[in-house]
């Protein structure tokens, strides 16, 4: 059963043991991430995140992931918008060198400037290898469409204009608010033994001190249209419609209205879609929830001339789902939402993830019988209420990226949807 501790500087503990498994999972969560970021730091998150691997300690960028694949692990990371995390997958025995080298890359980075030249340049070829990826840069437009001027408007890698003038300096101190201890998780899953663990988080974590960037922004739908008529093949559409956050007590009810809407083969979108009209091959509902509120999207690819009438059988879907569901789909959907979660808790580096996102959300752990016995209860009723919410602020954001023929779809979607 997995535990919760705090150290002295109110660094948090995860050990979460896995009988019978023989290597172990180690994820470092600050709870701090692109929403943090004022427009002149858009991106800096990120770009912190890959210059703490250019060197930190005494190890260089070679030394950090040799030491680790020798004794066979992994080391990765990611930035998001509320959160950045560092993981390392090791064989049973390998958290203490899995420790010490992720206790370097957040507290002790080298920042050396030739480096941090060389990685703005790096960054701006990802930002560019974006621009040109067109089921990237849509969802990138779709959520500059629903949060403009916001944090969460701004893509994570941020842009070339934000990136140039950061110092090294800069960068020492927004990683020092960014991965400060009131904000950081240690959570370890798999073969892991809890009083090593603990003498392990102390001695590589238990000293930071500091407190960390300020509490995240207040965000706000706004909702919009990003389009651009480009020569593809097919046109790739994001609809965006506002929710509840992570926090809300309909949070699961939102997962599954998304499920029966577009989660998989069986739900609305795919049979209406794909397996009735034809009119996509690619068609699926998505929920995307931060701190204290959400999106939930539509995702769609189709030939530019099935664009409009997509988007009205994705508008009138959103809408008969909000005034009836079945007893029989909602069922399914509970099943699968259900499976979902819980395999990935056979995972070691998925379950140390997720207690680590609890304990930031809600200060512990929860157990899988919590969490099922919140998703039984979702009535009709309370997907009923998410659709309501979805529908009432009449407010979307719509992104289209193809030929211009598709780019009928938004008026389409908004008529359909909205009046």
């Amino acid at each position: 059963m997995a535990s919760l501790h705090t150290l002295s500087n109110g660094v948090r503990v995860v050990c979460d043991p896995m009988p019978g498994l023989e290597t172990v999972a180690l994820s470092v969560v600050a709870g701090r991430g692109a929403r943090s970021e004022d427009e002149a730091r858009s991106g800096w998150s990120h770009l912190l995140e890959h210059m703490v691997f250019k060197g930190a300690g005494d190890r260089s960028a070679r030394d950090i992931v040799e030491v680790i694949e020798a004794e066979g692990g992994q080391i990765n990371a990611a930035t998001g918008y509320e959160r950045t995390s560092f993981q390392v997958r090791a064989l049973a025995g390998g958290l203490d060198l899995g420790s010490a080298v992720l206790a370097d890359l957040i507290q002790r980075p080298t920042l050396d400037p030739t480096d941090l030249a060389r990685e703005k340049q790096v960054v701006g070829q990802e930002i560019a290898e974006a621009a040109d990826t067109p089921d990237d840069l849509v969802f990138e437009m779709a959520q500059e469409a629903a949060y403009e001027g916001q944090p969460l408007g701004r893509p994570i890698l941020g842009a070339d204009a934000s990136l140039a003038p950061a110092t090294p300096q800069d960068i020492a101190d927004w990683r020092a608010a960014l991965y400060a201890p009131d904000a950081l998780v240690v959570s370890v899953a798999g073969a892991v033994d809890e009083a090593e663990l603990l003498a392990l988080a102390e001695r590589d974590f238990g000293q930071v001190r500091g407190t960390g960037a300020a509490p995240f922004a207040e965000a706000w739908f706004v909702g919009g249209s990003r389009t651009a008529a480009k020569p593809l093949e097919q046109a790739n559409l994001v609809f965006l419609l506002p929710t509840v956050g992570v926090r809300d007590d309909d949070y699961f009810a939102l997962r599954l209205f998304t499920e029966i809407l577009g989660g998989g083969m069986a739900s609305r979108l795919f049979q209406e879609a794909r397996e009735k009209r034809g009119l996509a091959y690619a068609v699926d509902a998505y929920s995307e929830t931060y701190d204290d509120q959400g999106v939930l999207g539509i995702f769609a690819g189709c030939a530019a001339k099935d664009a409009a009438e997509l988007a009205r059988v994705a508008a009138g879907e959103v809408m008969a789902l909000a005034a009836r569901v079945e007893d029989a789909e909602l069922a399914r959907a509970k099943a699968q939402l259900k499976s979902g979660l819980f395999m990935a808790r056979e995972s070691p580096l998925a379950r140390a993830e997720q207690a680590a996102g609890q304990v930031l959300l809600f200060g512990r752990i929860l157990t899988t019988a919590e969490i099922a016995r919140d998703i039984d209860a979702v009535t009709a009723a309370d997907l009923a209420r998410i659709g309501e919410g979805l529908l009432a602020p009449r407010k979307a954001a719509v992104s289209i990226l193809g030929p211009k023929a598709a780019l009928k779809a938004d008026d389409a979607f908004r008529r359909a949807l909205l009046g």
